[in-house]
């Protein structure tokens, strides 16, 4: 009995260390610098959040990045604040598409 115990613990630690192995191969690095632009991540979005809405906010501009992930960015106003490196993700401006109009007439 004690045998069959070692191989599920042993099978569980191989699976355990396999799903961690495809998960950090996953996580996507991002760096930041001060004066980009970012949107925050709104994770407290639940009370109403209606199933367009966006759950980004945003952007803010970065003032000081910290080495271990903190950063501060400053809002439209000027206040500061801080959160963590991984509720961000940068922003790349609004994008206009050139939308160009044809009218069709009628050919009697």
């Amino acid at each position: 009995m004690e045998e069959f115990w070692n191989d599920a613990y042993e099978n569980a630690r191989i699976y355990k260390d396999k799903t961690k192995k495809y998960h950090d191969q996953m996580i996507l690095k991002r760096e930041f610098m001060p004066g980009q632009q970012v949107l925050l991540f709104n994770s407290r979005l639940r009370l109403f959040p209606g199933k367009l809405k966006s759950r980004w906010s945003g952007p803010f501009v970065i003032t000081k990045v910290s080495p271990f992930g903190s950063v501060e960015l400053r809002n439209n106003d000027g206040s500061l604040f801080q959160v963590n490196g991984q509720r961000l993700k940068h922003y790349f401006g609004e994008i206009h598409k050139k939308v160009e109009t044809m009218y069709l007439q009628d050919s009697n």
